[in-house]
């Protein structure tokens, strides 16, 4: 099979069968399309070997200047590529007896801090207002991430009937179709969702999305990033905020608080616990507050 047919099936198969989201679908689409760019002809997958890898990896590393964090991405977009390649029998495993030996880089999470997340709900999602316009439920949006730590892509999914009606449980259609349930314990958001809920009864949009744009239809995750970008340009210290940084703040938020880091990991659907636990190495804010209350050099003489 030519490289460009294996391509389509694979991206088919991640799409079809492993029910994976546009994005990652997109994603993997553009790491296999820039190997086939390399190789530079539509050859069969079976005349592909180890020799190839290694005149792709200098590519990306001494002509491209890629970052190691990139290339190791593209390589293991390859080596799930090669072996479903490999599992449907169309070539033998070109990475058999061959490793990518490059450094992992541990990459902290970018979170907000404590006065951060204050000032973007004072800003953006003013309480007790009753939703009457399309714009509060970008805002209902901001605090349900900041709370759970819900993806803006799985966000965007939710359906009226994945929200119980006391709002205090909502269902999630996370990635690779595994679904989950987060908790809203914040009664003023749990209020919030019961309005809404009410909100698309009284529209006749029950059985639809719960989070609609200006024209009634299903929110993008684009939406999202617009707000906090509006933020962010509003805000004294200009620091760009993300979607995934509310993620990774509600899971540095639950940690610093003694939630337990399985309750974190099932909460952020995280298949791994090693995924998990990089939330550990970022609580400074923590570290901080135990250590004041120590102060060791005060505390000599005690």
């Amino acid at each position: 099979m030519l490289i460009g047919s294996a391509v389509a099936e694979y991206l088919r198969y991640c799409a079809v069968e492993r029910q994976l989201s546009a994005h990652s679908v997109q994603a993997y689409a553009a790491d296999l399309n820039d190997f086939r760019r390399f190789l530079k002809d539509d050859r069969s997958v079976g005349l592909i070997t180890n020799l190839d890898f290694g005149a792709y990896l200098a590519s990306l590393l001494e002509h491209r200047k890629l970052s190691i964090s990139t290339v190791r991405r593209r390589f293991a977009c390859l080596r799930t590529f090669f072996r479903r390649v490999t599992l449907l029998g169309y070539a033998g495993d070109p990475f058999q007896g061959w490793r990518l030996e490059l450094p992992r880089r541990k990459r902290l999470p970018r979170c907000l801090s404590r006065p951060e997340v204050l000032s973007v709900l004072s800003k953006l999602a003013p309480r007790h207002v009753a939703i009457s316009s399309s714009s509060e439920p970008v805002l209902i949006a901001v605090r349900l991430m900041i709370a759970t730590g819900v993806r803006v892509g799985e966000l965007c999914k939710i359906i009226v009937t994945d929200v119980t009606p006391d709002g205090a449980n909502v269902r999630i259609r996370g990635k690779g179709s595994r679904d989950r349930h987060v908790y809203v314990s914040d009664p003023d958001l749990r209020s919030e969702l019961v309005q809404l809920l009410v909100l698309r009864a009284r529209n006749g949009t029950q059985a639809g999305h719960l989070f609609l744009n200006r024209r009634n239809l299903p929110m993008k995750p684009q939406s999202v990033r617009i707000v906090l970008r509006r933020y962010s340009d509003a805000s004294e210290s200009k620091r760009r905020i993300t979607p995934h940084m509310l993620r990774h703040t509600a899971a540095t938020l639950l940690i610093e608080r003694g939630v337990d880091i399985r309750f974190v990991q099932k909460l952020l659907g995280h298949s791994s616990i090693s995924t998990t636990e990089i939330y550990t190495h970022v609580s400074d804010e923590a570290l901080r507050t135990c250590l004041e209350r120590a102060d060791v050099l005060r505390n000599l003489a005690a």
